[in-house]
């Protein structure tokens, strides 16, 4: 299996450097760089397909630039972003020993397990300690 994606146009054997997209409420073509992944309803082409595409009539074609196989800045902030996001525990949890779940206290994790220990009782006020 080729790990190199293909151009999509029949017969074309050049490599694929860019990633066409209908948008079709929009009556748009989208021209960017290659996508990460492939996907059902987009095209891969080729740099000389790319260059030739055109749209039909009263289509816009919107052309991305095309970045040298690298991301740009605001696209690694962004995926930075989001994988913190996704990292950080929801509101309210401390940490580890600080979350109440039901009647105890989460001490640890292991996969989606949680280790509990019952919650300490409450400390009531010692009366002679006045």
């Amino acid at each position: 299996m080729s790990l190199v994606r293909r151009c999509s146009r029949t017969a074309c054997r050049q490599p694929a450097v860019y990633t066409l997209t209908y948008v079709y409420a929009d009556s748009t073509a989208v021209l960017g760089p290659l996508a990460a992944y492939v996907e059902p309803h987009c095209y891969d082409l080729c740099a000389n397909h790319a260059e030739r595409l055109t749209a039909p009539r009263g289509w816009e074609v919107v052309r991305l630039p095309a970045e040298a196989g690298e991301p740009a800045n605001d696209d690694l902030e962004a995926l930075a972003n989001a994988v913190r996001e996704a990292a950080r525990p929801p509101l309210g949890h401390s940490g580890p020993g600080h979350e109440p779940v039901g009647q105890g206290v989460e001490i640890g994790r292991r996969g989606h397990l949680r280790v509990l220990r019952s919650a300490p009782p409450a400390r009531r006020p010692d009366p002679s300690a006045d």
